[in-house]
């Protein structure tokens, strides 16, 4: 019996980054495409007709008129937040506060932190969503249960300890020497096993000491093929609680950077008000950024300068459950809608772009997630264009793939996933 799979369906393929040329001019569709999955891994992608004539052994998995994509990918979610999405009427410190930290507390016990786990990898799958790269809490076992689950499902997934040794409840807190200490075992435990990665997870500045932020730019020195992520500039009175914690630095970048925090491995969620200091260090170090539209909106942040886009690498996140919804459709919708308010509309183009290669190419996985390019890891969904009567009427009416496409995206929900498929499984 062949295992070889072939998808057919529409097929939207990049060649270019569509911040650097023509949104349009950088993508090709195939209104009758497929993708050969083979072990895993896609083996070719082009015409069906073509396609189904060399390979007519191969099982076919025909999605219709479903538009074909790489699978979504999260670049910045907070897992343990699962169960406070959507609650009312706080800004940064007073969220991490009354919801965050108490929801976090409850992952000492290793039962709910599987429980979530589970439950958090079906929310994201029914939406699309292949990879995520997740903060996880204080506990080590919180580190276990994400992973032990992803590994279950073969997802390629990203997660460590979220380490905080000041302004935060004692039951959370660690200490500069545990955080090193339980990273580097979780790491050596965790990290290249399967389809799982580690990455070094300082919360943000003000929850870390200088001793801490010390130390984990120390471990990351030793494991440097590993991600870092954490927070950067993402609310103005945050800002100025970091210039009131480190009046030596030059800005909020500057306290990862004195710390060895900052290369071409560093992912930084939100980044909306940056200093003209900060984006220059960015771009020479090569870190990567990740907008958050419906947590930056949800909580009052502020608006992320997609201009940035055209001389950084900038990914997409739902950042959930500051964020409002698990759905990177939605979440894609609000980058519009935040580009609107900024005189910057987003291309359907570039929205599909950030919600899978741009998120890929910010955590350093393009050359396995992210793209349908051949070689790549087969996570791949079928998006169906007409779920709903709603988003059916108005793409009935479509000149072309972007107002067929553009529905979807700013109405789409979990019922316009048609098909997944994770390392060439469906699901």
């Amino acid at each position: 019996m062949t295992n070889k799979t072939l998808i057919t369906g529409q097929l939207l393929t990049f060649h270019a980054n569509p911040f650097s040329e023509a949104p349009q001019d950088a993508v090709r569709h195939e209104r009758q495409g497929a993708i050969l999955v083979e072990g895993g891994i896609i083996r070719a992608t082009g015409p069906a007709e073509i396609l189904r004539a060399a390979h007519p052994q191969a099982r076919v998995a025909d999605m219709g008129a479903a538009l074909l994509l790489p699978g979504f990918v999260d670049a910045h979610a907070h897992y343990p937040q699962t169960e406070i999405i959507a609650s009312w009427g706080k800004r940064l410190i007073d969220w991490l506060n009354t919801y965050t930290f108490p929801a976090e507390m409850e992952f000492g016990d290793p039962a709910h932190a599987a429980r979530i786990a589970e439950r958090y990898f079906d929310l994201t799958l029914s939406h699309g969503t292949t990879t995520v790269c997740s903060f996880a809490t204080s506990h080590p076992g919180s580190v276990d249960a994400f992973f032990a689950e992803a590994q279950k499902r073969g997802l390629r997934a990203v997660t460590g300890k979220t380490c905080m040794d000041r302004n935060a409840p004692d039951g959370l807190m660690d200490t500069a020497q545990s955080a090193y200490d339980d990273s580097k075992a979780l790491l050596e435990r965790w990290h290249g096993v399967d389809r799982l990665e580690y990455a070094i997870t300082p919360r943000f500045t003000p929850t870390s000491s200088r001793a801490q932020l010390h130390a984990l730019g120390a471990l990351w020195t030793e494991f440097p093929d590993c991600l870092m992520q954490t927070h950067l500039s993402e609310q103005i009175d945050e800002i100025a609680w970091v210039r009131d914690l480190h009046p030596q630095a030059r800005d909020y970048l500057d306290t990862y950077e004195q710390a060895d925090l900052l290369g071409p491995k560093a992912v930084f969620g939100h980044s909306i008000h940056l200093e003209p200091r900060e984006i220059d260090r960015i771009a020479e170090a090569g870190a990567g950024l990740v907008h958050c539209p419906t947590s930056n909106t949800f909580i009052g942040s502020g608006l992320f300068d997609m201009g940035l886009a055209r001389r950084l690498t900038v990914g997409l996140a739902t950042d959930t459950g500051g964020g409002s919804s698990f759905s990177m459709l939605r979440t894609m919708a609000a980058a519009y809608e935040i580009g609107q308010l900024r005189g910057n509309p987003l291309h359907p183009a570039q929205l599909l772009w950030l919600a899978t290669e741009g998120s890929a190419r910010a955590m350093h996985m393009v050359d396995r997630i992210g793209t349908l390019e051949v070689g790549s890891e087969a996570d791949i969904i079928a998006l169906d264009l007409g779920s709903t009567p709603a988003i059916a009427q108005r793409a009935a009416r479509a000149d072309d793939i972007w107002e067929q496409v553009f529905p979807t995206i700013m109405m789409g929900d979990d019922r316009a996933i048609a098909g997944v498929w994770t390392g060439g499984n469906r699901c």
